[in-house]
């Protein structure tokens, strides 16, 4: 366990697609939050939309931050979002700068999904119509809020998807560039507008190596609907599309739910994915963060 990793300002871990903060006695973000919390933090799960656009989370986010800064009497937070929730934290550092000390995309999105882009092309006439597919994957969010108990945030499938698409990501970023790289795959600015902003992310271990994880086995037959980053991505977004701000590594030998917590069944497991939560809160911390 990494040393010296409270950092100034109380952490805010941001759920992506279909996610949540607990369901039963099963919490999303467990690991990385007690490891966090061990090291001392004061570490926040928000409550937003299973699916929904950006924009839309964004809002509910915005609207916990300033829970969180009443709460905690601290001037600002430090948001680490994952997957999705990468683009609603962007969304409220662009909207508040003021009351965010740092954004972190872990495996986010942040020049959309090759994926996405497959699924909406997909939902044509005489395919999946995009109406069942719209009424099935909210209903299944539905009940993701179900048994969570936020059952009061609105869901939209067919929003959240098209807000994933390289499409729909190019016109978020067009409105809100903060961090983000010039030149396809390079580094971001690492501060704007009082704002650090981070990225890290994976790729998929190498094929062949032994592993008993479903999940792993589930990105492996996503990985084939990519195309310009074919040999680049976690499952559900490529390496480059993930980079955004000081690009800490975006080839980690991890899936995309393999960036959030210890896979299931490893026979043999390079490193640490909770541990890397723990050495940025150092790097925070480092920062005055």
């Amino acid at each position: 366990m990494q040393r010296n990793a409270t950092t100034r300002y109380p952490i805010l871990l941001v759920h992506g697609l279909f996610g949540f903060e607990r369901i039963g006695h099963f919490e999303l973000f467990h690991d990385v939050k007690d490891a966090l919390k061990t090291a001392n933090n004061r570490v926040f799960v928000p409550h937003l939309s299973a699916t929904y656009n950006n924009e839309v989370r964004g809002e509910q986010l915005l609207t916990q931050i300033d829970r969180v800064r009443r709460g905690t009497g601290a001037s600002k937070v430090n948001l680490i979002g994952h997957s999705q929730g990468a683009l609603a934290a962007r969304y409220a550092a662009a909207l508040a700068p003021h009351a965010v000390a740092s954004v972190t995309s872990v495996s986010g999105p942040n020049h959309g999904s090759e994926l996405a882009d497959f699924l909406r092309k997909a939902l044509v006439p005489g395919r999946l119509p995009e109406a069942v597919a719209q009424n099935v994957a909210t209903l299944f969010a539905d009940f993701i809020s179900l048994l969570s108990g936020n059952v009061t945030l609105p869901q939209s499938a067919l929003a959240a998807l098209n807000a994933l698409t390289t499409e729909g990501v190019g016109d978020f970023n067009d409105k809100f560039p903060q961090g983000l790289p010039t030149t396809w795959g390079g580094h971001g600015p690492a501060q704007v507008n009082g704002v650090h902003y981070y990225s890290w992310s994976g790729v998929l271990p190498v094929a062949g190596l032994p592993t008993l994880d479903p999940v792993q086995g589930v990105c492996r037959a996503l990985s084939q609907y990519f195309m310009t980053e074919g040999e680049h991505n976690d499952g559900f977004v490529g390496r480059f599309s993930s980079h955004l701000g000081q690009v800490i590594r975006s080839d980690y030998p991890l899936d995309h739910l393999g960036t959030l917590r210890r896979p299931a069944g490893s026979i043999t497991v390079p490193l640490d994915p909770i541990e890397l939560y723990v050495e940025h809160a150092s790097r925070l911390r480092a920062a005055n963060l």
